[in-house]
């Protein structure tokens, strides 16, 4: 069984992100975001800034933001953009101190005037009508759920927990090729489900985690959180409702019995 040459001396085999640090674009969607059941904002003029390569924040005219639940918290800061000036967040009931940032007149052309909020620090984002999760949508990324007859197998310490000849195959921009499985192409004797769920801007909320208990000895060793699987996905991921997939980088795959490695990402390390 041969191994992929692609990925000799630690090569990648996939696009990496498009965008560096400190780029700035306007988004061209209408963002809004609650807390508390009240509307913070909602805004035509949001700005995608990248503060890394993976992914955009957003930053918020600050004559779009509801004034009414921001909490002057009397501390200026000085961040890589620029000088802004910290406050906290009041709505509904709920407080998050320290969450939003207004930048002033001083800081760079681009930002100036501009609000950027913790993520978490805010109960629901929306682009248009849709909520997003976890971080902004990257213009620069794109995701294709795609089936296909290509023959994948993964295992671990030796045991298989999936194989199957009718995949899909998940291209995401920056990260390797993820593969879902048919659960009946899934050896799911060896998993055992977790509480554990996250989220992805593309994809959605996980329906499940499941973690593999491998080896002959008693206790067998535990692979925790190795796979996951979305009930519910975005409607442009609906191929993958109900199918599980396993983290390339705890796994060894094989494509057309070619193994392919284990990637690294800074995802799972």
């Amino acid at each position: 069984m041969s191994r992929d040459p692609r990925l000799a001396g630690g090569r990648r085999d996939y696009p990496q992100m498009a965008a560096m640090a400190g780029r700035v674009e306007p988004a061209p969607r209408r963002v809004s975001a609650t807390l508390g059941g009240e509307q913070i904002f909602v805004t035509t003029r949001a700005i995608y800034v990248w503060e890394s390569p993976y992914y955009p924040q957003y930053y918020i005219p600050y004559q779009d933001v509801d004034r009414r639940f921001l909490v002057d918290e009397q501390h200026q800061r000085q961040l890589r953009l620029g000088s802004a000036r910290r406050h906290g967040l009041r709505a509904g009931g709920q407080d998050r101190p320290g969450s939003v940032h207004v930048f002033g007149d001083d800081a760079a052309a681009a930002v100036a005037g501009a609000v950027r909020f913790d993520w978490d620090a805010l109960d629901a984002w929306f682009e248009e009508d849709e909520e997003v999760f976890v971080h902004p949508r990257n213009p620069y990324v794109r995701v294709d759920a795609m089936r296909s007859h290509r023959h994948v197998r993964v295992q671990v310490e030796g045991q298989v927990l999936a194989e199957s000849a009718n995949p899909v195959l998940v291209f995401e921009t920056g990260l390797p090729t993820r593969y879902y499985f048919d659960r009946a192409d899934v050896s799911t004797h060896v998993l055992v489900r977790s509480e554990t769920r996250t989220a992805c801007p593309y994809k959605g909320v996980t329906g499940g985690y499941w973690s593999a208990r491998v080896g002959d000895d008693e206790p067998r060793e535990e692979h925790r959180d190795i796979a996951w699987s979305y009930t519910f996905p975005t409607r442009q991921l609906l191929p993958i409702a109900g199918l599980i997939a396993f983290y390339n980088e705890r796994v060894d795959t094989y494509l057309d019995d070619v193994e392919l490695g284990r990637p690294h990402t800074h995802f799972v390390r």
